[in-house]
């Protein structure tokens, strides 16, 4: 993996997050979900981001968006897989950028980067979910040419309902 990129936004530079990039990490995460309004649903911590992230099984990939000594941006991705397709995909888990440095294209750069990650990879598609009342950033999807997937919901399980799913039996076979 090469360590730094160089990006059409003047002063700013991508490089692969680390370990030791836990703790930035987690404060931008923090960040997010305070935009959101989600901050009470952060469970993560430093030693949890750094274990998933940058362990013996990496579950996704980090980027980010470096302004002087600042960290401004970041992304995280994975793969998935589309049966239908059949071909691997990514999937954008968050994608945020600090408001002081909005509006200058490093949302766009950094969107870009991971598309050519898909590209580069051969992947069948590149996918993200967006809150329906962010306004901007579908504004801005749409403008990139991403399509929403309205005839689709999102389902989820966690917490104890996971926990309670995950400790059933299978159903055996007659």
């Amino acid at each position: 993996m090469q360590e730094r990129f160089s990006t059409p936004v003047g002063g700013v530079t991508f490089r692969y997050a680390t370990r030791a990039d836990a703790p930035v990490l987690l404060a931008l995460i923090r960040e997010l979900a305070e935009f959101e309004h989600l901050l009470d649903q952060v469970a993560a911590d430093e030693a949890t981001l750094a274990d998933e992230l940058f362990g013996a099984r990496r579950v996704a990939e980090v980027l980010l968006a470096e302004e002087g000594d600042e960290t401004v941006a970041f992304a995280v991705y994975f793969h998935n897989f589309s049966t239908f397709v059949g071909r691997a995909g990514l999937y954008l888990e968050d994608l945020y950028v600090r408001p002081h440095a909005r509006r200058r294209g490093i949302g766009r750069a950094l969107i870009c980067f991971v598309a050519r990650v898909a590209v580069e990879r051969k992947c069948g598609r590149f996918e993200w979910s967006v809150l329906d009342w962010n306004t901007r950033a579908i504004d801005f999807y749409r403008s990139i040419g991403a399509v929403a997937m309205d005839e689709w919901t999102v389902q989820r399980v966690t917490g104890a309902a996971l926990e309670r799913l995950g400790s059933r039996e299978f159903p055996r076979a007659t």
